[in-house]
């Protein structure tokens, strides 16, 4: 299985990954959590995007016509390096592959504190630390500071179960 990865404009992800499954790609999706949200006065499920303006896609056969994704409204660029034809590597392909498996969607998860440096609890997480940098109790979610294709991510994620604070 290939693995690859877009960048676009947040509010076209959806639409992009079902565009890409029209063109033929095997399995496209933006990944979504689910989110606590309070609404007059009960807490709800609500899904979120995990990584806003990431759209991952999954083909049986590696890609070699890039024009592919050209005329696609909202694509700003396709992530990774042109030596590797775009193909995700390394702890970027296995967290890929760990949203494939849950089919694009994450379950609640828990925190510690402010400031501490916490793995979640979902397996997709394992390989990725992050630091907490707010918690809306209210709500009851966090959010999470990380790193992902070498830039600077957050999300926000449920209070439902625990895996941190990591020892140093």
């Amino acid at each position: 299985m290939y693995v690859y990865c877009l960048f676009c404009r947040t509010q076209r992800c959806g639409r992009i990954a079902q565009l890409m499954e029209i063109r033929g790609i095997n399995r496209a999706f933006s990944p979504q959590i689910l989110h606590k949200q309070r609404k007059q006065g009960e807490n709800l499920d609500r899904r979120n995007d995990l990584l806003p303006g990431y759209v991952f896609l999954f083909h049986e056969e590696r890609l070699t016509d890039y024009t592919f994704f050209n005329g696609i409204d909202g694509v700003i660029r396709r992530v990774g390096r042109t030596e590797t034809g775009y193909e995700l590597e390394g702890s970027d392909r296995e967290f890929a592959m760990s949203l494939l498996e849950k089919n694009g969607l994450v379950g609640a998860m828990k925190l510690v504190q402010i400031g501490e440096t916490v793995r979640l609890e979902d397996p997709l997480f394992e390989h990725s630390e992050g630091v907490v940098t707010r918690i809306d109790w209210r709500k009851e979610r966090a959010r999470v500071d990380f790193r992902f294709d070498g830039n600077d991510c957050h999300t926000w994620v449920a209070l439902d179960g625990i895996k941190g604070p990591l020892k140093t």
